[in-house]
């Protein structure tokens, strides 16, 4: 059972991509790339696709161009293959689609990867106008812009969700490529931290160097604090009450006794005056 396990395992990596692949009634399996799908020129990267655990072999497809010969490929578990690219370059990016074989036939295929290569060309800038600065709120323009010549501009937000969005050419005073984005409104709470990269639209999965990150800062933040909650605050302890009152009539009373402890201590004296001018008569 083993040897046929493993030969239809090496069947199922090394299909060419020009084999027929039938799309049956199977589920289709997960496709995704770690450590991401957007790689710096150079860097490793691997493609995982997750079937079933009576997957018996794997097939990754990629639209338009077959597989590079050096991917390494392997299977993992019963559920789940890799294929890894120790080196990224440009003969790598492309929009990859995964199948898996079990005695049923092959499955459907997986949903598409786009693998994205950065690093080919310079940087461009990446500005906020008018100001880096932003109310809550509010909205702010972003500008991407190159000395080269790019027909398309992305945007990229860092964060939990990573979001992006592509913007084609816009006209610059000094003929520079520039695309602008509208980004808000600014919620308090929240990292903004943006980066741009610009490309060709003929070869739109290759793009340049990352842009230097841009962090938006939203002022006007502080929450409002409501009466009830103010109350409570000084119910708990969080606030001082206000002793303005209490204070007043305690400086009174003491001054009270101020007043009549300087009557007594007069009349004392008084009354000493009157006993010592009596012996002398």
């Amino acid at each position: 059972m083993l040897p046929t396990l493993t030969a239809l395992l090496c069947l199922g990596l090394s299909l060419s991509p020009r084999t027929h692949v039938q799309a049956g009634k199977l589920f289709k399996p997960t496709l995704w790339a770690e450590p991401d799908s957007v790689i710096i020129l150079g860097s490793p990267v691997t493609i995982w696709c997750q079937g079933t655990l009576d997957a018996q072999g794997y097939h990754l497809v990629r639209e338009r161009r077959p597989i590079a010969s050096n991917m390494q490929s392997t299977q993992e578990s019963r559920d789940k293959a890799k294929f890894f690219i120790p080196y990224m370059t440009v003969h790598y990016a492309g929009q990859y689609r995964c199948y898996y074989q079990n005695p049923a036939g092959w499955s459907e295929p997986s949903e598409p990867q786009e693998l994205v290569v950065t690093g080919l060309y310079g940087k461009p800038t990446l500005s906020a106008l008018p100001s880096p600065v932003v109310a809550s709120g509010g909205i702010v323009t972003l500008q991407c812009a190159s000395q080269l010549e790019f027909d398309m501009f992305i945007l990229t937000q860092e964060g939990n969700h990573k979001l992006s969005w592509h913007f084609g050419l816009h006209g610059h005073p000094h003929g520079q490529p520039q695309a602008l984005f509208s980004v808000g409104p600014m919620t308090p709470g929240h990292r903004w931290i943006f980066r741009c990269y610009g490309y060709n639209s003929k070869i739109p999965l290759v793009w340049s160097e990352s842009s230097d990150t841009l962090e938006l800062l939203v002022s006007g933040a502080a929450e409002t604090t409501s009466p009830s909650q103010n109350q409570s605050d000084i119910e708990t302890g969080k606030y001082p009450q206000d002793h303005t009152m209490e204070n007043l009539i305690r400086v009174g009373i003491a001054g009270l006794i101020l007043v009549i402890l300087g009557i007594l201590l007069f009349e004392a004296q008084h009354s000493q005056r009157r006993h010592q001018g009596t012996s002398r008569r």
